[in-house]
Order: structure tokens, then sequence, then C-alpha cells
């Protein structure tokens, strides 16, 4: 399953928008007025689905994720000198990243691919393709993307 994430125009918050292959919107993603990064994810009906939380007064970017209400993990930026590294508490997953930051792979913990994630360059906003193995995964790919996305727009800030 491929899912196109691809940021909303002028956006007090961020804003996202999520569509599969057909160009059908799979998710809308809406930032909300917080301390640090708050990412709501709502469904094609607009019923919340899932949640990214900044974790504030951490050493390094840290993001909680939700599925409704349940907690089911985190990402927390590592540190490194040149690759960027995350460490995730979800489903025992990986992350690993080039040196330019737009391009990722999610692996589980055998070794297999969750998913891949490239930066679509040439844009207007920031727009990633998210090629997910299991459809099932989709959304804690997605909450992962978003997490890595805020914690660079973080830095830029």
């Amino acid at each position: 399953m491929k899912l196109l994430f691809k940021q909303r125009y002028f956006s007090w918050f961020d804003s996202y928008d999520i569509y599969d292959e057909a160009g059908n919107t799979v998710f809308v993603v809406k930032g909300a007025l917080a301390w640090g990064h708050l990412l709501r994810i709502y469904d094609v009906f607009g019923n919340e689905v899932g949640c990214v939380k900044e974790k504030i007064f951490t050493w390094l970017p840290k993001f909680e994720m939700y599925i409704g209400d349940i907690y089911i993990g985190c990402i927390a930026k590592e540190w490194s000198l040149f690759k960027p590294k995350f460490n995730i508490d979800c489903n025992g997953w990986h992350v690993v990243g080039d040196w330019c930051e737009w391009n990722y792979s999610i692996v589980n913990s055998q070794g297999y691919g969750v998913a891949t994630v490239s930066k679509k360059i040439w844009n207007w906003t920031d727009t990633y393709e998210i090629d997910v193995r299991d459809q099932r995964d989709a959304l804690c790919a997605l909450m992962l993307v978003l997490a890595i996305d805020a914690e660079k727009c973080s830095r830029k800030n």
C-alpha cells in the first residue's frame, strides 16, 4: 500500500492530507495548539484514529503515539553525528535514515521491511511517499513519519 503524505499550504499548524495510490484521502492530520507538536489523525469520516504528541523538557526530541486513547509507543531521537537515528518503542520496529534525512526504512525486529519512506523533492510543501508492505501497519508507519518530520521542523526553527 502506498500513501502520499502531503503538507497543506498556508496552515498555522501542521496539517497534512494523506492519499492512497488512486488519490483518495485516507487520513487527515491536523496540528493543535499545545506545548510542542500535537498532531491528531482523522479517518475519512472525521473520526480521530491516532495522535502524535511531543514530550517537552527532554534532552533530545521524543514523541508519544496513541491509537485512540491507547498509548502504543514512542519515538525518540538519538544522538548521532551523520545519520539520523531514532529509538522506537513500538512494535519492535527500527528506523534508519539517510544523511539527507529524506529517505527512511522501517524494519521489524527480525530485520524485515515494514515500510520505506521517500521525500519527493521539487514540491512546494513537504511531500513523502510511504510504501507500507502490510496495510495494517499504515497508521503506525504514518505516525513515525509525522514524528520524524516534526522533529526536523523543530530543528529548523
